[in-house]
């Protein structure tokens, strides 16, 4: 399965529409607009991006004063999130905050469609407490108030957020079906002073594979990829994936798992990597013509590692396609090799008769390849 998370505004969006109460709040895309901003001070100045971590990143901060505001806004729209620059800012009241708990309903192999998940516990360290308690549903019309009240009574004590916090997850399945969303997350769902609930922040994630039957998923995913870098999106639409990354050693990898070995390689070699670039949804020349031509126009990556595994990719084709591809490449970036798997020793000799060295473990070609970016900074 593919999935697309939208932005926090678009995901409070669907639940307004289902009467789940969102804070006052305006979305800003100039810094016109947050000088005429109405939302009554302080506020929270969010980014809006299709990226986790943004809390921690940076992109969220508060605001008491117009001044405040509008450098807020001005720092959040320079930033970048996982590669993805805001594509607005999310102007909010700041909540008066009684305590804050856990919602969300996801889809589940396990129990044939949603699971239920709650916390008397939310916020950004609900990863550390304990796990929150799961409501197996299944199917949306199976979800019966008394089994989630029963649930709920030995871990939320207060009756009243019990009753509420079951109207909303009903509401939160009806959105999920509706949607066809893989999660419907509220982390914080605020008691606010007073009792009412309200959402804080909202992680909705839509299912890529419904794209061709929802009109709103298509355009979500459109949008997004407006929203990404150039290099972001170049990569996406030749099925590659890339995300930025603060070091100077570019890597190119195959699959997920290689990739992160990788980095973790380059990393105890005392270096950094510059990327994640995973070919391997498309490695053909087009595939690694792009990832050079991309690494070797970025100013930060100082050498180019490749770590190709084949399982079901033949490396000796791999081979062919990089002899040819360093032999009209101008850029004098340093480029270390490995192909590992299915005929190695085929492209081990391929790459031995054009002139380079296929190494004969990660480690070693990690080694050299930030060996050279050493010397050629020395």
């Amino acid at each position: 399965m593919h999935f697309m998370l939208v932005t926090e505004a678009q995901g409070k969006a669907l639940l307004r529409a289902a009467a789940i109460a969102t804070p006052s709040s305006q979305e800003l895309r100039s810094l016109d607009e947050a000088r005429t901003c109405r939302i009554e001070l302080p506020v929270a100045v969010k980014a809006q991006v299709a990226a986790g971590g943004r809390g921690k990143a940076g992109g969220i901060r508060k605001a008491n004063s117009p001044a405040e505001l509008e450098n807020a806004f001005d720092a959040i729209m320079g930033m970048r999130f996982a590669g993805e620059a805001p594509s607005s800012v999310l102007v909010e009241s700041w909540l008066d905050i009684e305590r804050e708990l856990y919602l969300a309903v996801a889809i589940d192999s396990r129990v044939g469609g949603f699971n239920v998940l709650y916390s008397p516990r939310g916020g950004v360290t609900i990863e550390d407490g304990p796990p929150p308690l799961s409501y197996p549903v299944g199917l949306a019309r199976n979800f019966r108030a008394h089994a989630f009240r029963a649930l709920l009574a030995p871990v939320e004590s207060d009756p009243k957020v019990r009753e509420r916090v079951i109207s909303i997850a009903r509401r939160l399945l009806d959105i999920a079906q509706a949607n066809e969303c893989t999660t419907v997350e509220i982390n914080p769902l605020v008691v606010a002073r007073g009792g009412a609930l309200i959402a804080a922040d909202a992680k909705v994630v839509l299912d890529e594979a419904a794209a061709f039957r929802k009109a709103a998923t298509a355009s979500a995913i459109a949008a997004s990829r407006d929203r990404a870098e150039r290099e972001i999106r170049l990569c996406e639409e030749a099925s590659l994936m890339l995300v930025w990354l603060d070091g100077e050693i570019g890597l190119i990898s195959g699959g997920a798992g290689m990739t992160m070995a990788a980095m973790d390689a380059i990393d105890g070699a005392g270096a950094q990597p510059a990327c994640f670039l995973d070919v391997s949804g498309n490695p053909t020349p087009a595939g690694f013509g792009l990832a050079f031509d991309l690494l070797d126009r970025a100013p930060n990556v100082k050498g180019i590692l490749v770590s190709m595994f084949g399982g079901g990719l033949h490396t000796d084709r791999v081979a062919k396609t990089l002899v040819e591809l360093l032999a009209r490449r101008t850029s004098s970036k340093p480029v270390t090799l490995r192909l590992n798997g299915t005929r190695s020793d085929l492209a081990t000799t391929i790459l031995r008769d054009a002139g380079h060295r296929n190494h004969a473990t990660l480690e070693a070609a990690v080694t050299d390849i930030v060996k050279q970016v050493g010397e050629a900074r020395s």
